[in-house]
C-alpha cells in the first residue's frame, strides 16, 4: 500500500473554484466513507479549510488510487470532474508526505508560516480517526506532521514569516497600518462563533475594539465566546462583548466599523443591499456634480455603444440599430474593469450573457485594434462559467482609497464559500478583504530567511519518515520469520524427548537454550541487516525476498501486521 494525495488548493485553482469545490462537515464524512468503501483505497483523511480541499489515502494502485479519489472529490464537491480536473494537484509517497508536513509548517499557505493549520491538521486527524478510516498509515503521518509543524514553529523563526489569515487579513483593512491603532476605538461585529471568527474576535479584543458584538446561528456557541470574552477583558482591556441572533445582524450591521465574517453558510450572509443600507447616511451622497452615488463606486457613466461608434471611421460605425440586451447608458463603468467586460456583465443571466458576447463580436471597431475582439474572448468565457455555475463569478478589483470616500464601514470576509457579496466593494465608504484579495496581496509578501531553515527541517524529517516506514513494512516479515524458527526450535525438541526419554528437567533445558542461541545468532546479522537495507530508497523489495528465501507463509505475515495495525489504532485513540 503507498500513500497517494489528491487535492486543490489557493496555489492550484482560483478562488471562484475553490469557493464552489467547498465541502461542509456532512460531505467531507461522506467523502471519508466513500473512499475507504472504494477498491484501491484502505485508509482515507480529508483536509478541508478555507484555501485547499485535500484527499489522503493508503491506496494499492496509483492509477486507479488517481481516478478514483479525483472522481470522489468532483461527486462531493459538487464540481464537474471536467472543470475540476486542471486544478487538482497529485503527490505520491515522498512527495505526498513532503507537501504534508509543508503544510504543517505554514510554508504552503496563503500567509507563510501561519501556525493555525496544525489546529487544522489535527481535526482532520480526529476526524478520520472517530469514523475508524485512519489505519497506522495514516494515523503515523498526521501525527508525525503535527510534530514537525510543532519543531519548525519552535526552533525556527517561521513565524516572523506571516501571521494567521486574521491578523493578515486586518493588516489589510488597516491599509498595512498598525492594527491597534487602526481598530482603537471601533464597534466590531463578529458573524460566526468557529475557530476562524473566535480568533478574530480576541485579535480585535486585544487590538483595542470599544465592543464586539457575536452572531451566530447556535446561540450556545455565541454566548460561550462572550464569555470567555469578557472573561478575559481584564488582562486585554475593559472590552464588552455581547452575543446576538443571526436576525438581529442587520440591525448590528448599522453600528458597526468592523465586521468579520466566518460562517459555514452555503449562500451569502451580508448581501449588497444591506450593506448599502447599513452604510446609507455614512457617507456623502452624489449630486449633479458628480460626487460618489450610492452604487456607483464615485465614477461617471461609461461611453455607450454609440458614442463609441460616433469616435470611429464613417465606414465603419455599422447600423444604428442596437441588438445589445444591455442597457450601456445606465451601465457604471469601475475602475480597472471595461465596460464590455466583466463589470458590464456582472449579474447577467447566462442566456442574456451569450447575446452580449455575439453583440460585442460584431460590434464595431477601427481596423488594426483587437481590443473588442479580446473582450469578445473574455466575455464568451465568462458565458461558459455562467452556463456551469448561473451566475457571473465577480472579479474583485478594488480601487485606491483615494479614489473615492474614506471608508466608514471595513468587512473582513475570510468563510469559503464566501459570507459577503463581493460587489459590495463598489459600495462607496466600504473596504471588503476576502480570501481572493488575501490570496492577491500575499502574493507578493517578503518570506524570512528562517523558511529556508524551515525547508530543510521539511526535507530531514520526510527522510526519516521514510526509513521508518519502510523499516516498518518488513517488521512483519522479520517477525513471522522468528516465529518461524521458534516453532522449529519446539518441534525438534518434541522429537529429542522422544528419543531421549531420561533427559530430567535440567538437561532439557540447557539444550532448549543452547538450541535457541544458535537460531538467534544465526538470524541476528541477517534480519539486523535487512532493517537497515529496508530502511533505504528502494529497500521495500527485501520483505519480498525475505519471505522468498524461507518460505513464510503470507497469511502468517498478514497476521502479524493486523495485529500491529490493532494495537496501534487503540494507542493513537487518544488526542493528537
Amino acid at each position: 500500500m503507498s500513500l497517494l494525495v489528491v487535492g486543490l488548493s489557493h496555489r492550484s485553482a482560483p478562488v471562484s473554484v475553490l469557493e464552489r469545490a467547498a465541502l461542509n462537515a456532512d460531505a467531507q464524512i461522506k467523502l471519508l466513507q466513500d473512499t475507504v468503501a472504494a477498491e484501491p483505497a484502505a485508509e482515507a483523511a480529508v483536509l478541508a479549510t478555507c484555501n485547499r480541499i485535500e484527499l489522503y489515502a493508503d491506496v494499492d494502485k496509483f492509477h486507479a488510487g488517481v481516478a478514483e479519489l479525483s472522481t470522489l472529490l468532483a461527486q462531493h464537491s459538487g464540481v464537474g470532474l471536467e472543470e475540476l480536473t486542471p486544478y487538482l494537484y497529485v503527490h505520491y509517497e515522498d512527495r505526498a508526505v513532503h507537501h504534508l508536513f509543508s503544510v504543517a509548517c505554514g510554508l504552503d499557505s496563503m500567509v507563510v508560516g501561519e501556525g493555525q493549520i496544525l489546529g487544522q491538521i489535527k481535526d482532520s486527524l480526529a476526524k478520520a480517526q472517530d469514523l475508524h478510516t485512519a489505519g497506522r498509515l495514516l494515523n503515523d503521518l498526521f501525527q508525525q506532521a503535527l510534530r514537525v509543524g510543532k519543531r519548525a514553529h519552535s526552533e525556527t523563526g517561521i513565524d516572523r514569516a506571516g501571521q494567521s489569515l486574521v491578523t493578515f487579513g486586518l493588516e489589510q483593512l488597516a491599509s498595512g497600518g498598525e492594527v491597534a491603532d487602526w481598530a482603537r476605538g471601533k464597534k466590531a461585529l463578529v458573524i460566526g462563533a468557529g475557530s476562524m471568527s473566535s480568533l478574530a474576535a480576541a485579535t480585535l479584543v486585544r487590538a483595542g475594539v470599544d465592543e464586539v458584538v457575536i452572531a451566530n446561528r447556535t446561540a450556545e456557541r455565541a454566548s460561550r465566546l462572550v464569555e470567555i470574552l469578557n472573561d478575559g477583558a481584564s488582562s486585554d482591556g475593559d472590552v464588552p462583548a455581547r452575543a446576538v441572533p443571526m436576525d438581529a445582524v442587520s440591525g448590528e450591521l448599522t453600528r458597526a466599523d468592523v465586521v468579520v465574517s466566518c460562517t459555514g453558510a452555503t449562500g451569502l450572509v451580508l448581501t449588497g443591499d444591506a450593506v448599502s443600507v447599513a452604510v446609507g447616511g455614512r457617507v456623502p451622497v452624489a449630486g449633479a456634480e458628480g460626487v460618489a452615488r450610492p452604487g456607483a463606486g464615485g465614477v461617471p457613466p461609461a461611453p455607450t455603444r454609440a458614442a463609441q461608434a460616433a469616435r470611429l471611421p464613417a465606414d465603419q460605425t455599422g447600423s444604428a440599430e442596437d441588438s445589445c440586451p444591455l442597457d450601456l447608458n445606465a451601465v457604471q463603468a469601475t475602475p480597472g474593469f471595461s465596460v464590455l467586460g466583466e463589470a458590464a456583465v456582472a449579474g447577467m443571466a447566462a442566456a442574456e450573457l451569450e447575446q452580449h458576447a455575439a453583440w460585442v463580436d460584431n460590434a464595431p471597431r477601427p481596423q488594426g485594434t483587437g481590443s473588442v475582439v479580446d473582450e469578445a474572448e473574455a466575455i464568451a468565457a465568462l458565458a461558459a462559467a455562467a452556463a456551469a455555475v448561473g451566475r457571473i463569478p465577480e472579479r474583485r478589483r478594488p480601487e485606491p482609497l483615494a479614489a473615492g470616500p474614506q471608508p466608514v464601514l471595513f468587512l473582513l470576509d475570510l468563510a469559503m464559500p464566501r459570507d459577503i457579496d463581493a460587489a459590495v466593494h463598489r459600495i462607496p465608504g466600504v473596504r471588503l478583504v476576502d480570501i481572493e484579495s488575501l490570496a492577491e496581496a500575499s502574493a507578493d509578501a517578503p518570506m524570512a530567511a528562517d523558511v529556508d531553515q524551515v525547508r530543510r527541517i521539511v526535507a530531514d524529517e520526510v527522510a526519516a519518515f521514510g526509513a521508518a516506514l519502510r523499516a516498518a513494512h518488513i517488521t512483519p516479515t522479520v517477525v513471522a520469520l522468528r516465529t518461524m524458527a521458534a516453532d522449529v526450535v519446539a518441534m525438534e525438541m518434541a522429537r529429542l524427548e522422544g528419543r531421549l526419554p531420561g533427559l530430567d528437567d535440567k538437561q532439557r533445558g540447557e539444550i532448549t537454550q543452547t538450541v535457541k542461541r544458535v537460531v538467534d545468532k544465526l538470524l541476528h546479522a541477517p534480519t539486523v541487516r535487512v532493517k537497515q537495507l529496508a530502511a533505504e530508497p528502494g529497500g521495500a523489495g527485501y520483505a519480498d525476498a525475505l519471505r522468498t528465501l524461507f518460505d513464510l507463509d503470507q497469511e502468517t505475515v498478514a497476521a502479524v501486521s493486523r495485529a500491529e495495525d490493532s494495537n496501534t489504532n487503540e494507542e493513537d485513540r487518544g488526542p493528537a
